[in-house]
Formats: structure tokens, C-alpha cells, sequence
């Protein structure tokens, strides 16, 4: 059926992302710590510093959040752009080009927002901290876990005469 040795496929062929089950997971697990912390973030800054406390506590979690969030939704979408082949300029080009922009951009809603007097500076910093290094472990924490088969498309020798129903029923899936 294949023409590779020990019944591999072509690396280039087309494979789902294998990732996408850990990065689902880390987008879930980050979002909610993120709503947790942007809640008591918005509370903190308010019994702290007033009003510019809580919309430092709101504005440091949401932004935040969606930036972490564009990561790992860039990697799934250049995915599905390059059809699951990892190695495709396309995909590096979305994650990479992805990654730019939103590099630009909060740098400049940082410059922006530097200067707000509505806005409470250290509040929405440490917000921003707690989420980003939480983020940090959750995405660890996801990538542990999470069962990525590594040798998914190879046909092992005499796979192939045996066929499907007398495989080992814990392969089937």
C-alpha cells in the first residue's frame, strides 16, 4: 500500500494537527483561570485603588486572556490552512505572522494605555503577570496530559494481512 520502508507514509501527507486536543484544552483551562482572576483582579483594584483599580483589574485580565488566546488559535488555524503538514511555509507564516501583529499591537495598547488617568497602572500590571504566568503552567499542565500519538500513521509489518477486525481491540479507535 505504501512505497516508504517499514510501512511509514510520507511525512507530508495529509495528517491532522495532533496538537489540537492540547491546545483545545489549554484555551479552555486558560480562559476560565483568566475570567477567575479578572474578577478578583476587578475587586482587588477596586477596594485598592477605586474605580481606576477595578478597570485596571478588567482591562489587564481581557486583554490579556485574548492575546494568550491568539496563540494557541493561530497554531490550530495554520493547521487547517496547511492541512495538517507541520513543516508547510504556511503554517509557519500564520503562527509567525500572528504572532507579529499581535507583538505590534500590544505594544501599542501599552504605550496607549501608559498614560490613562482612568486607568490604574500597577493594578493592571500585576493582573497581567498573574495571568500570563498562570496561563504558563495551565499550558503546561495541558501539555502533559494530553496523549499525542507519535507513531499514528505507520503500518506496522504484517498489519496489513492481519486486517482490521484482528487487531487488538485497544487499537481500534
Amino acid at each position: 500500500m505504501t512505497d516508504r520502508p517499514n510501512g511509514a507514509r510520507n511525512p507530508r501527507t495529509k495528517t491532522r494537527l495532533s496538537a489540537a486536543p492540547m491546545l483545545k484544552r489549554a484555551l479552555r483551562d486558560g480562559a476560565i483561570f483568566a475570567a477567575v482572576v479578572t474578577v478578583v483582579g476587578a475587586v482587588v483594584g477596586m477596594l485598592v485603588a477605586g474605580l481606576p483599580g477595578l478597570w485596571g483589574g478588567v482591562l489587564g485580565g481581557i486583554l490579556s486572556a485574548v492575546f494568550l488566546g491568539i496563540t494557541a488559535v493561530s497554531i490550530l488555524i495554520g493547521g487547517r490552512l496547511a492541512k495538517g503538514d507541520l513543516t508547510s511555509p504556511v503554517f509557519f507564516g500564520t503562527v509567525i505572522g500572528t504572532y507579529f501583529v499581535k507583538l505590534v499591537i500590544f505594544v501599542v495598547l501599552t504605550l496607549l494605555l501608559r498614560s490613562q488617568s482612568w486607568i490604574d497602572g500597577r493594578v493592571y500590571f500585576v493582573v497581567v503577570i498573574i495571568v500570563v504566568l498562570g496561563s504558563l503552567v495551565l499550558d503546561l499542565v495541558a501539555f502533559a496530559r494530553t496523549r499525542v500519538p507519535y507513531a499514528s500513521d505507520v503500518t506496522l509489518p504484517g498489519e496489513e494481512e492481519r486486517g482490521l477486525d484482528e487487531r487488538d481491540p485497544e487499537d481500534r479507535s
